[in-house]
């Protein structure tokens, strides 16, 4: 049987695998729609050009601030190295990369305190 912990670190792995490839998809969409520049102006103002979209806009960014919160926490409190990793992927690929990425490389760092002790 495959044990929880493992399971959970092989979705969050799967995930930000997801969350990679799906935002990069999109913002090559916006690139060959709106210029081989990418203007980061038009992105935000087509990403709050309406109400749905200000919705989901306004959504991510008040979750990803919560989440960057708990994230700061977590490392701390787990001793986690190397978190300029999840802060640059957040920036350069997608929040959608990092966040996953931080739990599977949370669930690491618990597996090896539990070797550990």
């Amino acid at each position: 049987m495959i044990n929880q912990a493992n399971f959970l670190k092989w979705i969050y792995l799967f995930l930000a695998l997801l969350g990679g490839a799906l935002p990069t998809l999109a913002n090559v969409e916006f690139v060959q729609n709106y210029g081989p520049s990418f203007d980061i102006q038009l992105f935000i103002e087509l990403a709050n050009n309406n109400p749905a979209s200000k919705s989901l806009s306004r959504d991510l960014f008040i979750g990803s601030t919560a989440v960057f919160v708990w994230i700061f926490s977590e490392s701390r409190r787990l001793e986690m190295k190397n978190l300029w990793i999840v802060i640059l992927t957040t920036f350069t690929i997608a929040f959608a990369f990092s966040a996953p990425l931080f739990l599977y490389l949370r669930e690491l760092r618990i597996e090896e305190m539990n070797r550990n002790k």
